[in-house]
């Protein structure tokens, strides 16, 4: 599929305004899952760098694709399952979602084995939301004194996302408790903040926001 000029020109749009708006020390990642690779490449040629994908089957065609473009670096924010941790490490010098420490064993195993040093990002269940997984803040500090001596991984931060339905007072308590856990484990990152409430995440110490339909509008139906 090829974009239009006109949707082109929309995608520019909407990167340039974001750019404009974001602080200094918060970072696009452009979610790029469910979108072709032309559309990938257009936004790199405006400086894009950092893309997001949660499906390895989809990114793998897309990372080919735009091997051309050297610069590009590719972030994996879906939902880790143990049987894709190789593919993952393989194909991702960053991983968002790292929820429970046979996972992040089992990563650190085989990022080990592959040669690799993936950043990494563990995720952080801040409020009840059984749709989610990530430690519970206790639960964090337990295991990390383990969790940040394991080889192989080079540990940069936390990601959390803020259940459905709640309001932006509770949206922005969220990300700020996000930000204070992190400065607590002398992590530099945050990964918060998605199209609806990247704002908020901004505010609060995001440093990284992923931002997927607000960039690029709705993904193509047949790439749903």
């Amino acid at each position: 599929m090829v974009s239009s000029s006109s949707d082109s020109e929309t995608v520019q749009s909407r990167w340039k305004a974001i750019q404009a708006e974001c602080p200094d020390a918060t970072h696009l990642l452009a979610v790029s899952k469910g979108h072709p690779a032309d559309v990938v490449r257009e936004l790199a040629a405006l400086g894009q760098v950092d893309f997001g994908e949660s499906r390895v089957q989809e990114a793998l065609p897309k990372q080919q694709a735009l091997e051309d473009l050297s610069g590009l670096r590719w972030h994996f924010i879906g939902r880790l399952q143990a049987n894709k941790v190789r593919a993952v490490v393989r194909a991702f010098p960053v991983i968002h979602s790292i929820d429970s420490q046979g996972l992040a064993e089992r990563t650190s195993r085989i990022a080990l084995e592959e040669n690799q040093n993936p950043e990494v990002f563990f995720q952080v269940k801040l409020r009840d939301d059984p749709a989610k997984g990530g430690w519970e803040p206790d639960a964090l500090r337990e295991v990390w004194p383990q969790l940040q001596l394991l080889p192989g991984l080079k540990p940069i931060g936390l990601m959390t996302m803020a259940p459905l339905g709640l309001g932006p007072e509770e949206r922005q308590s969220l990300f700020h408790d996000c930000r204070t856990l992190a400065d607590e484990l002398a992590l530099s990152d945050c990964s918060m903040g998605m199209s609806g409430d990247w704002k908020q995440a901004a505010q609060a110490g995001a440093t990284w926001i992923r931002v997927g339909s607000g960039l690029f509008g709705p993904r193509p139906e047949h790439l749903v």
